[in-house]
């Protein structure tokens, strides 16, 4: 612990592990344990991701303060009936007559993995691999049927009267007399969700159930008996699953979305009913789409991992996902170009920060405490790359890359981020800007301001970036034009879209040569 007192950081992952260090007062007997959770309904979104990335942080950070050891348990609730068919799956026909039943015994829609679950739990262990994660993967139906969770059960079986006097007071008035802490599985048709519970057995480890309710179009089959709740044959709901995993793993830290405060109160309360303390836990604002709402897995609206990377590098996904994780933040398309170049711009600014003052400085966490943090003194980012391709309109990473190099000598320095911010501005470009790009024909007043601007930099030589960046503005203020129109107008119509760089910028990027072939093709 004497670390931990020396070591003192502001940033909000030091914060969260001076928490743990509080609350939980690790001795060190075992490896403090980090949870992270899954809902295997549909396809992993960045906000999964987000949520493992950000527990990540805070572990680092614990380690790195106390030199306690840590464990990261990603658990995916495959145990879960499918309540309705995601929007964004193939085979909906199929999927429909499987409603209420556990996800890992419903066919897998695309045919690759042996069920529902196991093509979900797949794709998340394939994007939580892409960054390396280390953690260890657990899925709810091994758990339950291997025993892990046997004694909370029984437990929860012994006290089900108080566990209702939680919960049901929260419920509305037509589910309160029918509420279970327990959904049983039934031995007849598989589902989960249209058994309910009829009696109690504690002393057999047991309960009674009948399988009559209704999940969308799906009934039950009418089967009833008795059920043993251990090994599987019963799984419980939501907010007692949450604290039997707290309970049983001894959960030491985990976060969750501002949208499951209530579930996370009730949870800590159920876990202390059954003997031990909830754990440590930082609530985050969600991820919004480009409307604002929040990203959903079955509509599948919103950034994936996959498509991020196809786009921009891994790390500026995360450097963006470490800002402050108790502000919404939306995630769509148009804010990959300027998260790239404040990623790039932080690598910039790295080293020439103290050592003992980089554990406050985000790129620190999205490096591997520092160690992985790479080197990058250029000045091209996201921005010139993009702007390049748009104005040369060429597929050759080569010549893309001269050019930079010859914008940038120290760009030479850099062959790889070179080659990777091309490779994915091409992509960038293909998807998101050609399809939009049409530049419109200039009005005869447009045309002469445009014949100006080409007069004043053919004749310029040897300008620096911020003389050429004049030439625009002086032309603005004789012809009494607002120099923001004036700049608008050579974006729409000599590059074909809304926004574009500095004038100056531009012509020191592309050449002088090609800026002016560029506008008399418009005169």
């Amino acid at each position: 612990m004497g670390k931990a007192e020396k070591d003192t950081y502001r940033s909000w992952p030091f914060q969260e592990a001076a928490q743990i260090v509080k609350l939980r007062r690790p001795d060190g007997e075992r490896p403090v344990l980090f949870e992270t959770g899954f809902g295997p309904s549909g396809l992993p979104h960045i906000g999964t991701f987000a949520e493992v990335a950000r527990t990540t942080w805070v572990r680092r950070a614990f380690e790195h303060q106390t030199g306690i050891p840590t464990r990261l348990l990603a658990f995916s609730d495959d145990m879960d009936g499918l309540r309705k068919v995601p929007l964004n799956l193939p085979q909906p026909a199929m999927l429909a007559t499987h409603l209420g039943k556990p996800l890992h015994v419903i066919p897998d829609p695309f045919g690759e993995q042996d069920s529902f679950s196991g093509y979900m739990n797949h794709k998340l262990r394939e994007f939580l691999d892409t960054y390396r994660f280390d953690y260890e993967f657990q899925s709810s139906s091994e758990a339950y049927k291997r025993g892990d969770f046997d004694e909370g059960l029984q437990i929860l079986l012994d006290k089900v009267e108080e566990v209702r006097q939680l919960i049901v007071p929260t419920l509305g008035e037509d589910k309160r007399v029918s509420w279970s802490p327990f959904f049983p599985v039934c031995p007849e048709c598989g589902s989960v969700y249209s058994t309910r519970v009829t009696g109690y057995h504690p002393e057999r480890q047991s309960l009674d159930f009948v399988c009559d309710g209704e999940v969308g179009s799906a009934r039950g089959c009418g089967a009833d008996g008795e059920l043993s709740v251990l090994g599987g044959r019963v799984k419980v709901g939501w907010k007692v699953d949450w604290a039997l995993r707290w309970f049983t793993y001894e959960v030491d830290y985990e976060m969750y979305g501002k949208d499951l405060i209530d579930s996370a109160k009730l949870s800590g309360r159920i876990v202390r009913l059954m003997g031990k303390q909830p754990p440590v836990g930082l609530t985050y604002e969600l991820f919004l789409d480009e409307e604002g709402k929040k990203i959903s897995k079955s509509v599948g609206k919103g950034l994936t991992v996959d498509a991020w990377v196809k786009y921009a590098p891994i790390e500026s996904l995360l450097y963006y996902i470490y800002q402050n994780p108790k502000r919404a933040r939306r995630l769509f398309w148009d804010v990959v170009p300027k998260c790239v170049d404040d990623y790039l711009d932080a690598l910039r600014r790295y080293p020439d920060i103290e050592k003992g003052k980089r554990p406050e400085q985000d790129i620190w966490h999205t490096g591997d405490r520092g160690s992985a943090v790479p080197e990058y003194g250029a000045q091209v980012n996201f921005s010139t790359v993009n702007n390049l391709i748009a104005a040369l309109g060429s597929d050759s990473t080569e010549l893309l890359v001269d050019y930079l190099e010859r914008y940038d000598e120290r760009a030479s320095s850099y062959p790889q981020v070179m080659q990777s911010l091309v490779e994915k501005g091409h992509n960038y470009y293909r998807d998101f800007v050609l399809p939009n790009k049409q530049a419109r024909e200039p009005s005869d007043e447009e045309r002469a301001l445009l014949a100006k601007v080409a007069e004043r930099l053919g004749a310029a030589n040897g300008m620096t970036e911020d003389e050429l960046q004049g030439i625009p503005f002086a032309i603005a203020r004789e012809a009494e034009v607002e120099p923001k129109a004036l700049f608008r107008m050579f974006y729409q119509v000599v590059l074909g879209q809304e926004r574009g760089p500095r004038f100056g910028s531009f012509v020191k990027l592309v050449g002088k040569e090609r800026v002016l072939e560029m506008l008399r093709e418009k005169l």
